[in-house]
């Protein structure tokens, strides 16, 4: 697994995130489009990936996915109306999460793992709430609680980068990684392997997301302590993991998902903000790995 600006060849057989075929599949009379690959040779339940607010199917670093789909089949979802796929985007985390539950349907799966990298998060929360039976394990990444601290008015640095109408790589680097020389060049190389790919590239997300998502995220992160009794509900093992100064969703909702979920353990990666996941692409899969075969 290559951690540069390289391509990273499937040395495997299992599949890459970067030639993995674009599929899709008609939910409601919508069309939910996906990437399914990995090892389907094992006994573990597919792996689900929920994207973060503006993300799409090409947002996933292949140093990551690629890893993971080395020991189980991964799953890369656009949810309804997002990138390629189509409908109306909901502005409610529910809602996603209904969706998201209708396509895991639609392919006829009785369980499942999860990982929910920042809005994906709330999403990953809210579905094994919904479905708790359908849920294994799950992996909340630079992500929150309902109702956590510093989540409903992100700061003005923050907004700015995370709205814009045509965001710069530029932009994406200082939303994503810490100031830190390391950091920012560890962030290049991320945005060198997320444009490897140049042949069946996801469609981009429009304003429409944008704006249907921030509205969604704003309602969650409506503060309200008493919605982290609702985390009791989540008793499936769970790694939650995030960079040390998480700027976007902030560090200490992480600590708070791992202090009130029942069953959960907390990985903090050093000097790294909300793209901690791109930043450690191989050691955050292999942490991945470990907790999801314990």
């Amino acid at each position: 697994m290559t951690t540069t600006g390289e391509l990273s060849r499937d040395t495997t057989g299992y599949g890459s995130q970067l030639t993995a075929e674009n599929q899709a599949i008609q939910i409601d009379g919508d069309s939910f489009v996906y990437r399914r690959f990995g090892n389907d040779q094992t006994d573990a339940p597919p792996l689900i990936g929920l994207q973060h607010f503006r993300g799409n199917l090409d947002s996933w670093d292949p140093a990551l996915v690629d890893r993971l789909a080395q020991d189980r089949e991964v799953i890369l979802l656009d949810n309804r109306g997002v990138a390629g796929s189509t409908g109306v985007v909901p502005d409610e985390v529910t809602d996603m999460a209904r969706d998201a539950l209708a396509f895991i349907d639609a392919l006829g799966l009785k369980e499942v793992d999860l990982l929910g990298f920042s809005l994906g998060g709330y999403v990953a929360q809210e579905l094994t709430l919904l479905r708790p039976r359908l849920v294994r394990r799950l992996v909340l990444a630079g992500t929150a609680p309902q109702g956590g601290p510093g989540l409903h008015r992100w700061s003005d640095t923050v907004f700015g980068l995370a709205t814009t109408d045509q965001p710069t790589a530029e932009d994406l680097l200082s939303l994503f990684f810490s100031p830190s020389a390391e950091s920012r060049a560890k962030g290049a190389e991320y945005l060198q392997r997320a444009y490897q790919r140049q042949e069946g590239r996801d469609a981009p997300t429009d304003l429409a997301t944008h704006d249907a998502q921030l509205a969604a995220i704003t309602a969650w992160g409506i503060p309200d302590a008493s919605r982290l009794n609702r985390l009791a509900g989540i008793t499936q093992p769970t790694l939650v993991a995030n960079g040390d100064d998480d700027r976007m969703m902030h560090t200490e909702n992480s600590r708070l998902l791992a202090e009130h979920l029942p069953n959960a353990e907390l990985r903090i990666y050093l000097d790294a903000n909300h793209g901690f996941l791109d930043q450690y692409a191989v050691q955050f899969a292999d942490d991945i790995v470990e907790f999801l075969n314990r």
